[in-house]
């Protein structure tokens, strides 16, 4: 399936909102979720179920992992001849307000994507709010509005003040951004749908203005530009900081919720590893948790999540942890509320813990 509607647009030029070990040397588009995905997966992933063949990947500086990871996005089906994934360079990011992740200047530098097609429509969507979705029922939905802008929202489950609230009057149009929500409110999910005309529009009209964020530099014309909402039913699932990395990622061990993100007629791609199945030792004690291929496991997991290739000792026990790829627990380790990055040795009989209120963190062994 092609879709002859719209391109795609992905932005992955921005931060977390408070420093952290898991991004001293990646981007937050590429932090892994659940053992074998990152955080870029969903919005390729939402983009290619919709049959969307042109997408836009808007790189940080720290680039390196995100091209290790999409390459020519052949896991998504976007190494294509015609249309494909591109990677777009990125600006830094300025002095924008925190929760505005649709940097002005990275749309005024990379126009020539949006000039260079003939579908009437871009999906933009950042890539640390992540959701499956059905994209082309919402293109349907902007095309019969006939609005200049559908912004895609939730009603949020909980506060948080790194995420955009819309306040939306009557016909569902958006009257104005808030930075910051709190429970209930309509909780903007960094996706939307813009005709690619006015793109273009506010690309030659805000110039001037390309340090602001796109939804910054147009505050004052909502009514002029007519912009409207779509209100999204499904889990929507937003990672900031480590605490909200760790609690959602926990939140996934609930089959229920897990199914919500993970749906077999709009599958998550990710890249292709060759990896063995994970090996289960006789001896070994595995329950309510995520263990991906190549792990071997001759100790205790419990309600932990284990990236690929990560070693549990005998004696060893991993309990309500995330676990990143290549880690070695070596003989009677315990390691306990803690997120553990790649490449670490847990020495033996070392114990890590953290409380469930204050997770530790390890950062990322150096390379050797």
């Amino acid at each position: 399936m092609i879709n002859r509607k719209a391109i795609g647009y992905i932005t992955a030029n921005y931060s977390g909102s408070t420093p952290s070990k898991l991004l001293e040397d990646r981007p937050l588009a590429s932090v892994p979720f659940i053992g074998r995905y990152r955080l870029i997966d969903f919005p390729l992933s939402n983009m290619t179920n919709a049959g969307i063949k042109t997408v836009g990947l808007v790189m940080p500086g720290n680039y390196r992992s995100i091209i290790d990871h999409v390459g020519h996005g052949k896991d998504w089906m976007l190494d294509r001849k015609k249309g494909g994934l591109f990677l777009l360079p990125g600006n830094p990011y300025g002095t924008t307000k925190r929760g505005m992740r649709f940097l002005l200047r990275d749309i005024i530098s990379n126009k020539s994507l949006f000039q260079r097609s003939d579908k009437p429509y871009v999906v933009m969507m950042g890539s640390n709010i992540i959701f499956n979705m059905d994209l082309n029922a919402i293109i349907d939905a902007h095309e019969a509005s006939g609005a200049g802008i559908t912004m895609i929202y939730v009603k949020a489950e909980r506060a948080h003040n790194d995420i955009n609230a819309l306040n939306i009057g009557d016909r569902g149009r958006v009257q104005s951004i808030k930075v910051g929500c709190e429970y209930g409110d309509n909780k903007f999910l960094d996706c939307f749908i813009i005709n690619r005309e006015l793109l273009l529009e506010i690309i030659e009209s805000y110039k001037s203005a390309d340090y602001l964020d796109l939804f910054e530099a147009i505050a004052g014309d909502f009514d002029r530009i007519d912009v409207c909402s779509y209100e999204f039913k499904g889990l929507a699932v937003g990672i900031f900081n480590e605490e909200t990395y760790y609690h959602r990622s926990m939140e996934m061990l609930d089959p229920a919720t897990n199914d919500q993100l993970f749906m077999k007629d709009r599958p998550i791609r990710t890249k292709a590893h060759d990896a063995p199945p994970a090996k289960y030792s006789s001896g070994s004690n595995a329950t309510n948790s995520l263990i991906s291929a190549g792990c071997q496991i001759e100790g205790t997991v419990r309600g932990s999540i284990l990236s690929r290739g990560v070693t549990v000792a005998s004696g060893a026990s991993v309990t309500n942890s995330i676990v990143m790829q290549g880690v070695k627990i070596e003989t009677g380790a315990r390691v306990e509320n803690a997120i553990v990055d790649k490449n670490n040795i847990i020495p033996a009989n070392t114990e890590l813990r953290g409380t469930p209120d204050s997770i530790l963190v390890i950062g990322k062994a150096p390379i050797e």
